[in-house]
C-alpha cells in the first residue's frame, strides 16, 4: 500500500487564501467557518476544509482544493466544493417509486405499471405449450383454439408468483392464525360456502361465498375458519340463550 502524500508546505500556508476562495463560493462570509483539517491530494496539491455554517448543512465543509506548479511560490484555487463530514446531515437515499408502492396505495383512477420483467409474471403462452403438450397438439392449434374463446393473456402468474401469493395470504388474517380462524371450531376446507381457487392454489385457498361471514368475497386458506360455518348446528326448539349472571351475597344482576 503506497504512503500518504506529505501535504505541501506552501499550499498548506496558503490557507487565507483558501478561506477566501470559499467566502466567494458561498456569497457571504457568515456561511464559512473555521478551518477543521486539510488532506493532502498529491504533490503540489492540498485541500483545505472548513466548517460549513449555512443553514440545512450541518456538518458539511467546504473544501477548497489548491495546486501549483514546480518551483512556484504561488498557489492556484483548483476546485471550491460542499463535501459531508462525517457527522454531517443527508438526504436519506433515494428510493425508486416502484420499490416504495405498498399495497393499499393504490387509490381509484391511479395507474400503477408493472415491470416487463416482473418474476411474478410469464408469458401467456407459457400455459399453451403445457396445454399442447397434455393434449399432444400442436402448441399453434391449441392457441388458435384458446384465442378463439377468449382466453388468451399475455402474462399470467408465474410459479414464483403464486407462491408469493400464497405466502402472503396464509400469513395474512385469512390465514389459520388469524383472529377468526383460532376462535372456529370448523374449517374452512369442510364449509359448503367454500369455491376452490383453480390450479396449484386449489389444494390451500378458496373464496368465501358467505355473505354473512367476515370474509365475504375474499380469499381463505383451507385451514382458515369462522362462526358462520356451513355445518353448524342450529339452536334446538324452544332453547334459550344462556344468560351470563354476576352472583353476589344478595343479588343477581343479568348482563
Amino acid at each position: 500500500m503506497p504512503a500518504a502524500p506529505r501535504p505541501d508546505a506552501i499550499c498548506l500556508a496558503a490557507v487565507d487564501q483558501a478561506r477566501a476562495a470559499a467566502v466567494h463560493e458561498a456569497g457571504d462570509s457568515g456561511y464559512v467557518g473555521e478551518p477543521v483539517g486539510h488532506e493532502a491530494e498529491g504533490e503540489r496539491t492540498l485541500t483545505h476544509l472548513f466548517a460549513c455554517l449555512s443553514p440545512g448543512y450541518r456538518g458539511w465543509r467546504w473544501a477548497v482544493t489548491l495546486s501549483r506548479v514546480p518551483r512556484a511560490r504561488s498557489v492556484t484555487v483548483s476546485e471550491v466544493v460542499l463535501l459531508p463530514g462525517p457527522d454531517a446531515l443527508l438526504a436519506p437515499v433515494w428510493v425508486p417509486w416502484s420499490e416504495r408502492v405498498t399495497a393499499g396505495d393504490l387509490s381509484p383512477g391511479a395507474i400503477l405499471p408493472t415491470d416487463p420483467d416482473d418474476p411474478r409474471l410469464e408469458p401467456g403462452y407459457t400455459s399453451v405449450r403445457i396445454a399442447a403438450s397434455v393434449l399432444d397438439e400442436p402448441a399453434e392449434a391449441v392457441a388458435d383454439l384458446v384465442g378463439d374463446l377468449g382466453l388468451v393473456r399475455a402474462r399470467v402468474l408465474s410459479v414464483a408468483g403464486q407462491d408469493e401469493a400464497a405466502e402472503r395470504w396464509y400469513s395474512s388474517d385469512a390465514g389459520p392464525r388469524g383472529e377468526q380462524a383460532v376462535a372456529a371450531a370448523l374449517p374452512c376446507r369442510t364449509c359448503g360456502f367454500l369455491v376452490p381457487l383453480a390450479g396449484r392454489l386449489s389444494a390451500l385457498f378458496g373464496v368465501c361465498a358467505n355473505a354473512m361471514a367476515p370474509d365475504d368475497g375474499s380469499v381463505v386458506s383451507v385451514d382458515h375458519g369462522c362462526g358462520a360455518h356451513s355445518q353448524v348446528p342450529a339452536p334446538a326448539q324452544g332453547s334459550r340463550p344462556a344468560v351470563l349472571v354476576y352472583e353476589s351475597a344478595d343479588v343477581a344482576l343479568p348482563f
